[in-house]
Parts: C-alpha cells; structure tokens; sequence
C-alpha cells in the first residue's frame, strides 16, 4: 500500500495517526469504540451493527474495508485516506487532520472499526493504542495460510482482539471451542444461529421473498423480539444477530432493535438475490470468498428451488499450501442432479475445483475471467435458472459475470466494484485475459 514511501517515514506516520487515536479517545471518553475482527463477514457484521446502532446513537463507519495499521486510525478519526500515497503532502495533511480532531467537539456517539490481519501480529499491535468498549469476533477460517499455516495460528490471532477490549462477543457457530484457550477475557458472550449461544435466533420459517422469520432471543429481553431478518442463508443472519447482540450490550431497547432489523438488508456482493435475464435469478456473492463462505453460499444455492441452477465459481485466493484441497472440497459439493453447469473463474478454480466437479458427474466448464464465464453462463441459461456466483477478489472480479445475466442493466449499481478506478483496473486485467 505504502510503495515509494520510505520505510522509516510510514513508520513515523503510522506511530503519529495511534498516538492521535489513543489522544482522542483520552479527551472524548464518551465516545465508546466496537471493533470487528474474524476470518469472514466482518463487513456484513460492522454493517449490521452500525444500522441497529443508529436507531440510538450517532455512529461512525467506514463503508470500505479500511482495516490495516494505516487505514485504521483514520477510519476511526473520519479523516480520509490520502488518494495519494506517495504524497508526503498529503500524509502530513491527514495528521494534522488526525490531531485536530482530538480538540473538536465529537460528532459521534460509537465508532464501528473493522480490523483486519494478514500476518500474525497484526491485530494484537492494534492492541498497543486501542482499548475497544467491545469485540466482535466472527470466524476462525482459513485465511492468509501462506503466513499463517494453521488454522490455530488464525485463531490466536482473530480471538486477541477479545483479550484487549472490555467485553468479547464472539460467533459460537463459526469459532470451535478449542480455540478458547486463546481468549484470556472473561467478560465473554456468544451468538449464533443455535441455542447454544446466549443471543441467537428461533427460525420460525424462511421464503426467498420475505427472508427468515422468527425470534432474537436474548437474556435481557424474556419475551424476545419477532422480527424478519431479510437476508439470504443461515450464515448470513449470523452478522445480524451479532448486531441485535450489540444493541442489547449498548442500551437498546426492544422496540428500537426491532426497527433495526426491519431496515437491515444485504450489502452489495453479499447473497444478494438480483432478476436475471430470462426469468431467472442471480444469487450475487462476489464480495470475496473463502471456503466457509462458498460452502454456505453453496447450502444456500440447493435449499431454492429452481428449474435449472448454474454455479459459477471464482477462485479463493490467499489460502497458501491449503488452496488445493480447499478448492476440491468445494467441488465436491456439486453433483449432476443439483446443478446442471459447474463453472469456473481463474486458475485454482480451474486446476483443482473442476476437475473435482467433473469427477462427481458435472458438466464443467473453465474460464480465465468473469467476462467469459458470463457470456458461457448466458449461452447455456434456461428461463427460470438460478445462478450462484461467488469468488475472491484479486484477479477473479465475478462480479462482472453478474453483470452480463442482469435483466436490468441500473442494477449493476448495486455490484461491488463499480468505482471508476475500479473498472480501469479490471479492464487492464481483462484485456490481458482475453489474449
């Protein structure tokens, strides 16, 4: 991120940004802080949280995943990153910004900040300046396995952030109890999707039009709280009950949650259930992608009935030693009786999670780029199919075969990836692709 910048000046930028951090929340004490760490989902889940929040309070969040050791304190100081890295002009701009938010009257009531760890030591350094009033903790996954190697190291990682806020709340459905020899907080809540978590929710029944329709339990509230929570997939509520979590913690009353929840819907990329062409329907999950994620994107995709379902499924980067088997138990997931074309985007995908498809009987089909696995997924669509598209980030963009099966062309608006520096770097890469 910081390339052109010497070393030794990032360092003195970065020390300056925490210590005008730690010096605002020294002068504004009311101003309470939650951060959101975990493998998966931390954009849903701060999301989520930031609009029940709202129903009370005045809140922060930074809409994008600015969640690295420069990225964080300006997110937390509402002071914007420098278009321009490589300006020293610019970076002394945002310090000064940085400090003279320490003497202004605070604008905010809570602050929701995502972290985000790519190697170990990552999110216990933000431990040096930060004190959060609580953690939110989603998920202990594969992640970054080329600087991880083990998912105990991601765990210890994820869960520190538990150990250096006041209160931890963490996803009992995604983080295995083993891993609880890492949480040294005893200020300790869970929420899930089961019982087992002292704040979770009682499906009473689920329609892809309505969502899923129940009750949020939780220990402060006797009666509950019946709601419908509009999102798609078991997995998807979970940030959602993390967020009514919070509003109980914060003071909520159940009135106030509930309207929360009536306004919560997915984030661009997010199981987001779009109108395709010929009566069909997209289910567009090409936020990114991990292989929790894809296996419950993919639960998901087989639960809706439909007369013709076509998976299109980008590669998930980052996983290091691991992406083989990853990949391959994905593709095993797929069989000819559910799904009638396995198609792929990128090279692990097309190495690993392909061949595993083809062997459980699936027509199959690989692609080096989402343009030409839309226009292929186009090609072969029947009236009323259901399309899965899911995939990382870097060098998969599977957003743009969402784009291409759209009945309406406006809704491409509601895509990730859609910024003007966005779509200059994928038409770089796709013409490269498509020689």
């Amino acid at each position: 991120m910081f390339n052109g910048l010497q070393q030794r000046y990032k360092t003195r930028v970065q020390k300056k940004l925490e210590q005008a951090v730690a010096s605002y929340f020294t002068a504004h004490p009311e101003v309470k802080l939650i951060v959101v760490t975990g493998s998966v989902g931390k954009t849903s889940t701060k999301t989520a949280i930031a609009t029940i929040l709202s129903q009370k309070y005045r809140v922060r969040l930074h809409e994008g995943n600015h969640n690295s050791p420069l990225s964080v304190p300006l997110a937390i100081l509402g002071v914007p990153f420098p278009e321009n890295i490589r300006s020293f002009s610019a970076w002394r701009a945002a310090v000064r910004a940085a400090r003279a938010k320490i003497l202004a009257p605070t604008d905010v009531d809570v602050i929701v900040q995502e972290l985000g760890a790519d190697h170990p030591g990552d999110i216990a350094a933000f431990g040096r300046y930060l004190h959060p009033n609580m953690a939110v903790i989603t998920a202990v996954t594969p992640e970054h396995m080329e600087f991880f190697k083990t998912l105990d190291a991601v765990a210890h990682e994820e869960l520190m952030a538990g150990n250096f806020s006041q209160l931890a709340l963490i996803n009992r459905d995604d983080i295995d109890g083993q891993y609880a020899e890492y949480l040294t907080n005893g200020n300790l809540d869970t929420y899930g999707t089961s019982a087992a978590a002292e704040y979770h929710f009682e499906q009473q029944d689920f329609t892809v039009e309505n969502g899923h329709v129940g009750n949020f339990v939780a220990p402060e509230l006797p009666a509950g709280i019946s709601t419908t929570i509009k999102v798609l997939g078991e997995h998807n509520l979970r940030p959602v009950i993390a967020a009514a979590a919070v509003g109980v913690k914060f003071g909520l009353n159940a009135e106030e949650i509930a309207a929360g929840l009536k306004v919560i819907a997915p984030i661009p990329g997010r199981m987001n259930l779009l109108l395709g062409l010929n009566g069909s329907s997209i289910i567009d999950d090409t936020y990114n992608s991990s292989p929790v994620a894809a296996s419950s994107a993919v639960q998901t995709f087989y639960s809706i009935q439909a007369p013709q379902r076509i998976a299109i499924m980008g590669s998930m980067n980052e996983l290091g030693d691991s992406s083989p088997a990853e990949h391959e138990k994905i593709g095993k997931m797929f069989h000819p009786d559910l799904v009638e074309w396995v198609i792929t985007i990128g090279d692990d995908a097309g190495k690993y999670l392909a061949p595993a498809a083809h062997a459980q009987g699936c027509q199959v089909k690989s692609f080096a780029n989402a343009v030409q696995a839309g226009a292929f997924a186009h090609s072969v669509m029947d009236r009323g199919a259901l399309v899965l598209v899911k995939g990382s980030q870097g060098a998969v963009f599977a957003e743009e075969a969402v784009k291409i099966l759209l009945l309406d062309q406006t809704d491409a608006d509601k895509l990730v990836r859609q910024s003007p520096a966005w779509m200059a770097h994928k038409e770089e890469f796709f013409e490269r692709t498509l020689n």
